[in-house]
């Protein structure tokens, strides 16, 4: 379901989208969209809510090359370590979750390269009740482009919402 809206978003926009200032015609060519697309699942069972992330690797790529000051090969295996440590850090500075009003802490899973795009995985352990308020700050790729679009999908107890976050928008709440 994600996939196929990701998809659908990517063409229909597309054509609309002037894509980022400054931006070659050739990174436009790839893709004049930019989007994120955030899941969060509350595992009943786990006692524990699973997030993940899908993110243009050409858009990370360049967003962590800038931020960090370093070059950046998500792709290149020996550099596995290094890519989780900015992974990790980009992702719990840019996406920040309270639950019920409590601040939480993002436990980093994992990544993993699927086509152009990159899957990052975390969770919030020890999520023993099950969540009537998730407010969420959501700042991906807001530094790079300021055209960036987080898309969200929230799923508690079986309900799923979802909403959207323009640049420079950075805070949405979803209630259950």
């Amino acid at each position: 379901m994600v996939i196929l809206l990701f998809k659908w978003l990517f063409f229909s926009l597309a054509s609309f989208s002037g894509g980022h200032s400054g931006e070659p015609a050739s990174s436009l060519a790839r893709h004049p969209l930019f989007v994120s697309v955030t899941e969060m699942n509350y595992n009943a069972a786990d006692k524990d809510l699973e997030i993940s992330c899908k993110i243009f690797t050409d858009d990370l790529e360049k967003t962590l090359a800038n931020v960090y000051h370093t070059k950046v090969d998500l792709s290149a295996p020996a550099n596995k370590q290094a890519n989780d440590k900015l992974i990790n850090d980009y992702i719990k500075t840019h996406l920040q979750l309270k639950l019920d009003g409590k601040a939480v802490t993002l436990s980093f899973v994992g990544f993993e390269k699927e086509n152009d795009a990159l899957w990052s995985y975390f969770e919030v352990d020890n999520a023993t009740t099950v969540p009537k308020k998730i407010d969420v700050v959501n700042t991906i790729l807001y530094e790079s482009y300021d055209k960036q679009m987080n898309l969200m999908h929230v799923t508690v107890a079986g309900k799923r919402q979802s909403n959207k976050l323009n640049y420079p928008d950075k805070e949405i709440s979803f209630q259950f």
